[in-house]
């Protein structure tokens, strides 16, 4: 009961009651205040897409949080827990030092039909980077992302001079009814951007070294399970859409997946394979 209640009376079980009752109230207003100022600086900071990746890495589910070594066999089961980023775990290097070397050093890897070229790295969102000759990388969309959007109807780059971050935007793309936030692979000053045309879209001055730069992103052996795990997440996103998995004769997926099933929820299904969350 509170004062001006019908029966409240000042003795000692009301006052503690009081006190209780009102101590409770302040510690949740401190800690929505704290909470919003945090929140507050890191706006102000710039850390805004970090808050967003990091909100829409918690949203996605278990399976699709599964860590890199999951997909190569070397943990039969394991989440990441660090938000893709592996240059803060301890365990990811240890791992690097006792996969023994490729026997053959191959060109490209050839997965359901789509071509991923082994020069470069590759972000779970399904950006590429490449490391040019002059320390500059360039960022594109990987083959199974570009099925995914077909020719965008409408695409917004970063200007030169401004910086990206792993993980916030690289760049946004639009098709049919589906805002697509391509996420950044590498942290870096943009110098210049590119297009479908040319089959890129950023060129970046990445931050740090090639050791520590790259050392988040899949390479190599990983590149196979990695867009077999991809091609099953697809189908059952097309399935919850009511569409039937969209692969043609073979089991390659159409060129322009999104074509393919105008009825289809696209906003949701981009959602998902680009881990909007």
């Amino acid at each position: 009961m509170l004062p001006g209640n019908y029966g409240f009376d000042w003795n000692a079980g009301h006052i503690v009651f009081l006190g209780a009752f009102y101590a409770v109230l302040a510690v949740v207003a401190l800690t929505l205040a704290f909470a919003l100022i945090r929140s507050w600086r890191k706006l102000l900071a710039g850390e805004s897409e970090a808050i967003r990746w990091q909100t829409d890495f918690e949203s996605l589910p278990a399976h699709d949080r599964a860590c890199r070594h999951v997909l190569t066999g070397e943990f039969r089961e394991r989440q990441c827990p660090h938000a893709f980023d592996c240059r803060e775990c301890d365990t990811h290097p240890k791992l690097i030092e006792r996969r023994p070397p490729p026997e053959v050093e191959a060109a490209e890897e050839d997965v359901c039909g789509m071509t991923f070229p082994l020069d470069r790295f590759y972000h779970r969102g399904h950006a590429w980077v490449r490391l040019e000759p002059d320390g500059t990388a360039i960022v594109g969309l990987d083959e199974l992302g570009t099925r995914l959007l077909g020719r965008p109807d409408a695409l917004v780059l970063p200007q030169p001079g401004a910086r990206i971050h792993t993980n916030g935007t690289a760049f946004q793309m639009r098709r049919r009814d589906a805002n697509v936030r391509v996420i950044s692979p590498l942290d870096g000053e943009v110098v210049e951007t590119g297009d479908a045309e040319r089959s890129w879209y950023l060129r970046i001055r990445p931050d740090g070294n090639q050791g520590t730069a790259f050392q988040h992103l899949l390479h190599g052996a990983e590149i196979r399970p990695w867009i077999q795990r991809e091609m099953e997440r697809l189908q059952l996103a097309l399935t919850a859409e009511g569409a039937a998995p969209a692969l043609a004769d073979g089991g390659v997926p159409v060129a322009d997946i999104a074509s393919s099933y105008p009825s289809a929820d696209w906003d949701a299904i981009c959602g998902e394979m680009f881990l909007q969350g």
